[in-house]
């Protein structure tokens, strides 16, 4: 089930460093949401934040409030690794477990989870998450074959399988095409095109045609210098942000006089 997120006044560390400032912003379920800006300017932190792995990184810290349907991800009590079963993360370069077959890896996660599964579910499940991730027809009579075996787009759309598989709520995407060529790429983004009916997407990119392309809504993110936190400087509807945004900073960037 999609669920919406809420971010209020939340700010983000590395030790002593401010790395993102006062971000509050609400996304919406069964919808995309893109993050833009430069590099360097918070985007995959921020973006990490939201399903609790920047604190996996030692001193990270958040200050603020994450809500997921309300609940604060946060809050005293809550188990992180229950946090990511329901945001789930797909990375820059895909990484598929090499020594696993496609099966095992579409499994890895639900199996992390401690979750015991028969053979039958387990089946179903595969074919469910290939599926959902436009990958079993090219698949489904190598099932045993390493996930190493597959392409760079094949690999990745594996690793959204698994990802579909954990059942989560909401579906965080760090820059997912930045590694593949143009027809992987053109793939992913059908993809998450098709995934937003059932789940909220948010995906960080550098590609502002991509931006345009596949996401409702767009929040663009700056830095004033280096050493700077990162800011949300803009967010509104994809349309807006690129054919008529409120702020100068937006409009040099979406246009290209930036950086």
């Amino acid at each position: 089930m999609a669920k919406r997120i809420d971010v209020n006044a939340l700010n983000v560390y590395y030790s002593k460093f401010l790395a993102v400032e006062d971000i509050s912003i609400n996304i919406e379920p069964k919808s995309v949401t893109a993050f833009i800006g430069p590099s360097g300017c918070g985007k995959s932190t921020f973006l990490r934040t939201l399903n609790r792995m920047h604190e996996v990184i030692p001193g990270g810290r958040v200050e603020g409030e994450v809500l997921l349907d309300g609940d604060d991800l946060y809050g005293p009590g809550v188990d992180p690794v229950t946090v990511r079963s329901q945001i789930g993360m797909v990375f820059q370069r895909p990484n598929p477990f090499p020594t696993m077959s496609i099966k095992d890896n579409v499994l890895a996660g639900v199996k992390l989870n401690g979750k015991k599964i028969s053979r039958s579910d387990a089946d179903s499940l595969v074919e469910k998450s290939l599926r959902g991730a436009n990958l079993w027809n090219e698949v489904k009579d190598r099932l045993d074959k390493p996930g190493s075996g597959l392409s760079g787009g094949q690999q990745q759309r594996l690793c959204i399988a698994r990802t579909i598989a954990v059942k989560p709520d909401v579906i965080l995407m760090d820059e997912p095409c930045s590694a593949l060529d143009p027809i992987s790429t053109l793939a992913i983004e059908d993809l998450i095109n098709e995934l937003k009916s059932d789940y909220t997407v948010v995906i960080v990119t550098h590609n502002m045609q991509q931006a345009a392309r596949v996401s409702d809504k767009t929040a663009f993110f700056n830095i004033a210098g280096t050493g700077k936190p990162g800011k949300l400087i803009e967010y509104n509807d994809t349309a807006a942000i690129f054919s008529n945004p409120e702020q100068k900073a937006t409009e040099d960037y979406v246009s290209g006089r930036f950086g």
